[in-house]
């Protein structure tokens, strides 16, 4: 494998102003992520808080036992518990198969990033991904997108849930599970890796009870050997640490709100569009309610002094929420807001390592932070990665395509004029013309016939137009025939690169590339020496 950057805009203005590092774009951020010092004053900065290290290396330990591990794991928990001992944090849902490439970028880009920080620094940096198991939005993570017959399709996961229930709540059926993956996987033909794969989701999918134990296996056994440390955000033993962290968003809750509205109010005024949507009278907490089995995000009523959910079925006045913080904060989780204030009270957190529309959002909490007396860490964009195959690279070559052209756009442009180029232009004309003439001769009989005749006339016309255009349309696909493997090679630079008009990271599953070339080989990704600076890394396969 070999790797090279290329240049490529930033999916939003805001992103793309942040990478530039434009001065407008700077003052909703406490540090620079491309500037040396800004890490070295964080550090001195985390050195003046505490942490509960103990209890949260205890709880971190005690989560990840079931899940594939290593003496270097084991170094990362050490690591963590020194006084000096930092983080570089991501955060992504619990994708089905592990969702799109890019939450395997995220953690790729987690570990690289703390492994060059503590070479830099000269201290121990461990690489933590924060599982969003409180999200239930279940729809986002029980499908993956594969190369089927040609097309590139979206396969949902056999199983409707209905409630608003925490990913983390619900559980894998084995049986249906099984049957889906080996349905998924007998898609993309056999190769020397495809037994060992499915051996291991097999013995996978036996192992997990939940959506975000499956997910948490696959990525542990992935990057076991990196050091990598998981959260489940949903995790009963990391709610009860958090215990004083709720009860103190509960006290600031309308605080927390205002600062999010002020920043809002700033940042529109340079032109962004605003990331998050937040009411008035949000308490940026969920309920989780175990009467209605499922999660209920709160309002804050001033005037009745309440906090209401689910159109007033959930009625819960402050000393109420906050005894279920004191004596049950696994009833209590984290919004979009308050999760990356949880985040920074619980980790001594050097970096966060965000996805471009997170990188918008998170510069909307920045008075959020400060009402807390905290500082924003540098927020260090994620790495953009294509997987660029051997045999596409060949297909670029033949068809004349420039890989930065079909990553922006797609192939289906020139796919057109290709077409266009091989077509007789003057069989275009005759049928148009053949249509035209048609349609004026008809119209010469219709000023001619009895009224009465009219309609079956239409109908006569009507039925030789389509006929023509059935010939027409026949003609155009024995020109595709003809032209199909060049065509061919379209749609699979297409399918390959710019899959449904989106980047490869965004729509394609790690599941094909590990059939294709191992289970260890998204693994592989993250020996490579990137550099962050939001450059698009191209990796030869």
């Amino acid at each position: 494998m070999e790797m090279y950057n290329l240049s490529l805009p930033a999916v939003n203005r805001f992103a793309t102003e942040y990478l530039d590092s434009t001065p407008e774009i700077q003052r909703f951020f406490h540090y620079q992520y491309q500037v040396s010092d800004d890490y070295r004053d964080r550090l001195s900065e985390l050195k003046h808080r505490t942490f509960m290290r103990k209890e949260l290396i205890q709880c971190i330990e005690k989560y990840m036992e079931p899940f594939p591990s290593s003496k270097e794991v084991e170094r990362s928990l050490k690591k963590l518990a020194e006084e000096n001992g930092v983080a570089v944090i991501g955060g992504q849902q619990a994708g089905i198969l592990t969702g799109p490439l890019y939450s395997i970028h995220k953690i790729i880009s987690i570990i690289v990033f703390a492994r060059q920080k503590e070479a830099e620094l000269n201290v121990p940096v461990v690489p933590v991904f924060w599982i969003a198991g409180e999200d239930h939005d279940f729809q986002e993570v029980n499908h993956i997108y594969i190369e089927k017959e040609g097309r590139v399709q979206k396969e949902v996961y056999p199983e409707q849930i209905r409630e608003k229930k925490m990913v983390s709540d619900i559980s894998l059926n084995r049986e249906r599970c099984l049957s889906w993956i080996e349905e998924i996987m007998a898609t993309f033909g056999e190769t020397e890796h495809t037994n060992d794969l499915l051996a291991f989701l097999h013995d996978t999918v036996e192992k997990s009870s939940s959506f975000v134990d499956f997910f948490a296996s696959i990525v542990m056994e992935l990057f076991k050997d990196d050091g990598l440390l998981i959260v489940d955000s949903a995790d009963p033993g990391i709610r009860h640490l958090e215990k004083e962290i709720f009860l103190a968003q509960i006290e600031e809750g309308t605080q927390i709100t205002k600062c999010v509205k002020d920043m809002q109010k700033e940042i529109a005024a340079k032109g962004f569009k605003q990331m998050i949507e937040i009411t008035d009278h949000a308490a940026n907490l969920f309920y989780n309610d175990p009467h209605f089995k499922e999660r209920i995000l709160l309002e804050f009523d001033p005037k009745k002094r309440l906090y209401i959910g689910k159109n007033g079925a959930v009625r819960l006045k402050i000393s109420e929420l906050r005894q279920i913080a004191a004596e049950f904060p696994e009833q209590l989780s984290n919004n979009v807001v308050t999760r990356p204030l949880t985040q920074e009270m619980l980790f001594p957190t050097l970096a966060f390592i965000a996805g471009p529309g997170e990188i918008a959002y998170w510069a909307e909490l920045k008075k959020a932070f400060e009402s807390f007396s905290l500082k924003m860490p540098p927020i260090v964009p994620r790495l953009n990665i294509t997987l660029l195959d051997r045999s596409i690279e060949t297909d670029l070559q033949e068809l004349g395509l420039k890989l930065e052209e079909v990553l922006l756009n797609g192939t289906e442009k020139r796919r057109q004029e290709y077409v266009a180029s091989v077509k007789d232009p003057e069989l275009e004309k005759l049928f148009q013309h053949t249509k035209e003439s048609l349609r004026s001769h008809y119209q010469l009989i219709e000023n001619r016939i009895d009224k009465g005749l009219l309609p079956l006339l239409e109908k006569n016309q009507n039925l030789i137009v389509s006929q023509i255009e059935f010939m027409e349309a026949k003609a155009e696909a024995f020109l595709e025939t003809k032209h199909e493997m060049i065509l061919n090679k379209f749609k699979r630079v297409e399918n390959s690169l710019r899959p449904l008009g989106a980047p490869q990271e965004r729509m394609l599953n790690a599941l094909q590339y590990m059939n294709s070339y191992g289970i260890r080989f998204l693994a592989g990704l993250a020996k490579f020496p990137y550099t962050f600076d939001g450059s698009h890394k191209v990796i030869k396969i």
